[in-house]
């Protein structure tokens, strides 16, 4: 994208404007030499999803709309090369769960990369997709886990340290999570849920993507 960057920022173009054409470039590229679809749960906003969806694939790849993150994800499942794409923030079910196993699809970007203050696509969102294993990047890890006396104080606890989403499990007290931590460092993260009083009951690695840049008012962007 730099490179798109350097030649169209003299044209005085808007941020947002070049990196709708880069990706929308590689989009269309990638589709022209192996078609696919991409699946979007939009029970958090259809219009919301459609314009992530649209800003960062553009539209010739076709959209598939689904009113569940499961439902997506299953699709994705079943198919040779498609994208998910289901929110960042928030879910009603572990859909997680279902990327736990060996070869099954796992999350491989986190959208939008570029976060700043008007994004014209800001919908957090988990892109989720079969992808080999030597071609993830990891600098930040997501995980599944299963942990039971989840409450107030446990979330508080670990809010420094990881970026959480959590749904109520099928034990009492228990929670299902959904863990981003910036590098390798879960084990951190398992420590301070035992600290706070929970315990974990188990733990799956289901993606990775690459470190978001935060873009601030005088247009530089930083990690």
């Amino acid at each position: 994208m730099s490179v798109i960057v350097v030649f169209l920022r003299p044209l005085g173009l808007r941020l947002d404007t070049i990196e709708s054409i880069w990706r929308v470039i590689i989009s269309t590229f990638t589709y022209v030499q192996a078609p696919f679809a991409v699946h979007a749960d939009v029970s958090v906003g259809e219009s919301a999803m459609r314009d992530s969806a649209r800003f960062h694939f553009g539209f010739v790849v076709p959209y598939v709309s689904h009113f569940s993150a499961q439902a997506a994800v299953e699709a994705v499942a079943k198919s040779k090369g498609d994208l998910a794409l289901v929110s960042a923030i928030a879910s009603r079910t572990p859909w997680w769960n279902a990327l736990e196993a060996s070869g099954a699809p796992k999350i491989i970007a986190r959208l939008p990369f570029l976060e700043r203050a008007d994004h014209p696509a800001a919908l957090p969102v988990f892109v989720i997709s079969r992808v080999a294993d030597d071609a993830m990047v990891t600098e930040v890890q997501t995980w599944s886990v299963r942990v039971s006396g989840w409450n107030a104080d446990v979330a508080r606890a670990l809010a420094p340290l990881a970026e959480i989403v959590a749904v109520p499990d099928t034990a009492f007290d228990g929670a299902a999570l959904l863990v981003s931590v910036t590098g390798h460092d879960f084990e951190a993260i398992k420590l301070a849920l035992i600290k706070a009083g929970a315990s974990v009951r188990s733990s799956a690695l289901v993606g990775s993507h690459a470190t978001r840049y935060t873009v601030p008012s005088n247009g530089s962007a930083r990690t």
